[in-house]
């Protein structure tokens, strides 16, 4: 992520300083945007997980990513092109803060700092969510499910510092996020702990490679 930027600090100076950011509170399984409906919305989740998810014309449900705290989401960064809409559900209890694009261009009627300093940054917010959405993009056009199983274990290294990590999804929501078959993914799993290539207990996976 851009290494100047303080999500953290950036996320409490809207809540404190903005009269245009509202925060809300999220049960598991509630959603709490949709891109259609809520266009021009930037959302910042403070606490907890949620996923981005689309069904298709069939039903059939694709984890398109899976956000955690300090992510910044929203159909702002996300442009909807087909009749499938997004949802943004949580995966637990999450709490969210909003605020409205076309509001960085007005100000609050607390004449308030914080849009000094939203404008001076915005640049980089949305520099690092073209960056997560890059990984993701990275990931799916890996060719194989070996490959695409590979590629997300070492998105949970960070960077390479661990070796074991628990995988913070389902295997069924997994395969989802992969957009790969369930069944021909445990296969794959198999294969690499048969193989010698991971170690697996549960949801936790040790690296041997």
């Amino acid at each position: 992520m851009y290494s100047d930027f303080n999500i953290q600090e950036f996320t409490q100076q809207l809540q404190n300083s903005c009269a245009k950011a509202q925060t809300k509170k999220f049960v598991k399984n509630e959603t709490i945007t949709t891109y259609i409906k809520n266009r021009n919305q930037i959302c910042i989740l403070k606490d907890g997980l949620a996923d981005l998810v689309r069904y298709d014309i069939n039903g059939n449900k694709t984890i398109v990513e899976t956000l955690k705290a300090d992510d910044v989401f929203g159909e702002i960064f996300f442009p909807v092109k087909t009749n499938n809409e997004l949802f943004v559900v949580a995966r637990e209890k999450c709490e969210v803060v909003y605020f409205i694009y076309d509001d960085i261009l007005q100000k609050c009627t607390r004449g308030c700092k914080f849009h000094e300093i939203l404008n001076s940054n915005l640049l980089k917010l949305i520099l690092n969510r073209t960056i997560s959405q890059n990984i993701r993009i990275e990931l799916l056009t890996k060719r194989t499910i070996r490959e695409k199983l590979q590629s997300y274990f070492a998105s949970l290294t960070k960077g390479g510092l661990s070796r074991s990590f628990k995988i913070p999804l389902s295997y069924t929501d997994l395969a989802d996020y992969l957009s790969v078959d369930r069944s021909a993914m445990m296969r794959e799993l198999k294969s690499l702990q048969e193989e010698g290539f991971i170690t697996k207990d549960g949801s936790k996976i040790t690296l041997k490679y």
